[in-house]
């Protein structure tokens, strides 16, 4: 059984791909449910994928493929093409010759999906949030050390001259444990999250920002917690 806005959302999708032979955008599928954010079609996309009506493919943007359909929009399909669209494909010789002498070996990479555990403030901190309802492919090679990792969502300016965009997803290591110059998750207060730079000198924690326009935090080495340290950013153009 599907609700009616996973209902309504998978009606969307398979009209799009028959029209254009590619899914909406998200943005897309936002205004056509009237959702206030895209994180409500993320909890439907992965509803629609837990009850095998669609699959998201890795490692390519807007892949979406629906499996199947409900017996009230015709039963089950495979994934639609548009009218008139059909892919050509030109077949040709591959020399069958050995590589050049300086080619490089291709190596495989091994990609894990990570739960984007919510947004993290590159300004002023923000109150903590914590769903993981989303995954993003990361990878191997970026997960440094051991212990857990996650990601999150960048929101605001702070940290731009530090390469650290709005929008942009970093890559976190869980750490309660900081160096001075790290770029790390700190909690202030309890219950705020920032993404800053930490430096501490005695009994007191210095927060900096890599934004001349936002002023460096200091702050009793009691009220600042490390919650982790950055190993990675992913950023979507």
């Amino acid at each position: 059984m599907l609700t009616r806005k996973q209902l309504q959302l998978l009606e969307f999708i398979n009209t799009r791909m028959h029209k254009d032979g590619v899914p909406p955008s998200f943005d897309e599928m936002k205004e056509a449910l009237d959702l206030r954010s895209k994180s409500g079609i993320h909890r439907l996309i992965t509803a629609l994928e837990e009850r095998g009506f669609i699959r998201r493919l890795a490692h390519r943007a807007r892949a979406i493929e629906i499996v199947k359909l409900p017996e009230s929009m015709g039963g089950p399909s495979t994934a639609p093409t548009s009218a008139g669209f059909a892919p050509r494909v030109i077949d040709g010789d591959r020399p069958n010759t050995l590589p050049p002498s300086h080619a490089m070996d291709v190596e495989v990479v091994t990609a894990i999906n990570l739960p984007i555990m919510g947004k993290i403030a590159a300004g002023v901190p923000i109150e903590a949030v914590s769903d993981g309802a989303v995954n993003v492919a990361v990878p191997g090679s970026m997960l440094s050390g051991r212990g857990n990792h996650y990601a999150l969502e960048v929101k605001g300016e702070s940290m731009i001259e530090a390469g650290i965009n709005h929008g942009d997803i970093v890559v976190i290591r869980e750490t309660s444990s900081a160096t001075n110059g790290d770029i790390v998750v700190a909690m202030v207060e309890g219950y705020e999250t920032t993404l800053k730079r930490y430096k501490r000198q005695g009994d007191m924690v210095a927060l900096e920002a890599a934004n001349p326009a936002f002023e460096t935090r200091v702050l009793p080495a009691h009220q600042v917690e490390v919650q982790g340290k950055l190993v990675g950013l992913i950023r979507s153009y």
